[in-house]
């Protein structure tokens, strides 16, 4: 249609002009429109994405403990205090990366920290754990990581901080280091005990 009205007889010269410069400029418009949608999203950090659960109550969930461990976790042991959830795999690097912290975390005992292993085969989470050190009160080993998607996983290592009522209150996507720990999540823990303090739970 357009090569149609271009090449109409009719149609004054510099208008065909004009029509073949817009026709030839469409595709550079929208790869430069493309590539500027690829750039804001590099820029955004993926710690930032939000979450539907934020302010509501964790999934109802049971899962048995992990190989080796006597302690699985559910919906019912994260009511009372407040507390960590941290969603891990043997496989996954950044889990590496944030181990340690959280190994800190808890010699310190400076809050519960509860894990959610995330398909991992049952004997690699136990030789990861026996390995590296087990930082957590309780583990739940999600095998077909259904629990994870109830929560809203996007993938590997996440974060959550669920206050005493057992209400999530903030979600970190990543590895957790030690300034996310010490200008985030702890001064949120702090906040959240003693609201949970004052309403008496």
């Amino acid at each position: 249609m357009a090569e149609q009205l271009s090449a109409n007889p009719s149609t004054p010269p510099d208008v065909r002009v004009a029509r073949r410069r817009l026709l030839l400029a469409l595709p550079a418009t929208g790869f430069v429109a493309l590539a500027g949608l690829f750039a804001v999203g590099l820029g955004r950090d993926p710690s930032l994405l939000p979450s539907t659960l934020i302010g509501k109550k964790v999934p109802e969930f049971e899962l048995p403990p992990v190989k080796g461990r006597t302690l699985g976790l559910s919906s019912k042991n994260l009511v009372g205090e407040v507390s960590l959830v941290n969603v891990f795999a043997s496989w996954c690097v950044a889990c590496r990366q944030e181990h340690p912290v959280f190994m800190e975390l808890t010699r310190k005992k400076l809050v519960p920290l509860h894990g959610l292993n995330y398909k991992d085969a049952p004997d690699d989470a136990a030789q990861w754990l026996n390995t590296m050190g087990d930082p957590y009160t309780r583990i739940g080993a999600d095998l077909n990581g259904r629990v994870a998607i109830d929560w809203g996983v996007y993938g590997v290592p996440e974060t959550f901080v669920v206050g005493a009522d057992g209400t999530i209150a903030y979600k970190h996507i990543g590895a957790v280091t030690e300034q996310v720990l010490g200008q985030t999540i702890m001064p949120l823990v702090e906040s959240l005990r003693k609201s949970a303090k004052g309403a008496g739970v």
